[in-house]
């Protein structure tokens, strides 16, 4: 029997493949490679990972691949969620944003149409913006929940010989500090990337003070740790 190439049923553990593998669109492919080339392996691993957390919360909630959400728009939008804080990023205004116009100018180039262009830019632009991406649709719940569940936040569905495969497969590779460090980087560049009360603005607040960020704190002490 063929393995499915995208979708919850890729998680089989006898049966994980390399990203490249799982969806041969071309502009999923591209995803891949933006992602790959411009960002850490840390930051990448992250965002594969937050793909197969949120296929499986959509299967746990009965969200439906193909009538709820479309599968490959849910990859892309986990994939390329952190493009804001690779070496792309100019850091004129917040990651988020600047991740989500990389994304949607990738998706256009490739000819995607408006409605998904425009539904992975917002999934992108909100992910970090909690009490909002949830009342969106389901395409941004669900990649703020599978980012969320990359951090341990509501993860503890997900049984352990699925998490170990794809653990396996994508190293945490201390994801937290890790991606704390390259926001606060992207924060520094200017003003408008780390605006007030924003959440690069707060990580850039608490970095300054010299403590471990409320970030870090809670991956450490979340399911998967750092």
């Amino acid at each position: 029997m063929a393995t499915p190439r995208h979708g919850v049923d890729a998680l089989n553990v006898s049966a994980m493949k390399p990203v490249p593998d799982l969806i041969e669109t071309a502009v999923a492919q591209a995803a891949i490679r933006v992602a790959q080339s411009t960002e850490s392996p840390s930051v990448f691993n992250h965002s594969v990972r937050s793909y197969f957390f949120a296929e499986l919360l959509a299967a746990r909630d009965g969200i439906r691949s193909g009538s709820d959400y479309d599968s490959e728009a849910l990859f892309l939008g986990c994939v390329l969620h952190d493009l804001g804080v690779g070496t792309a990023a100019p850091g004129k205004s917040r990651f988020e944003v600047e991740g989500a116009d990389l994304a949607a100018a990738l998706l256009t180039e490739h000819g995607c149409g408006h409605d998904v262009v425009d539904g992975v830019w917002e999934a992108i632009a909100l992910h970090t913006s909690g009490g909002i991406a949830e009342r969106r649709g389901a395409l941004c719940h669900l990649v703020r929940s599978g980012v969320g569940a990359d951090f341990g936040r509501n993860a503890d569905f997900i049984d352990e010989q699925t998490a170990t495969a794809i653990h396996h497969s994508y190293p945490r590779l201390s994801m937290a500090s890790t991606l704390v460090e390259a926001i606060v980087e992207h924060a520094q560049r200017s003003p408008d990337a780390a605006p007030p009360y924003s959440m690069p603005g707060e990580l850039l607040r608490e970095r300054r003070t010299g403590r471990t960020t409320l970030m870090e704190l809670m991956a450490s002490h979340g399911r998967w740790g750092d």
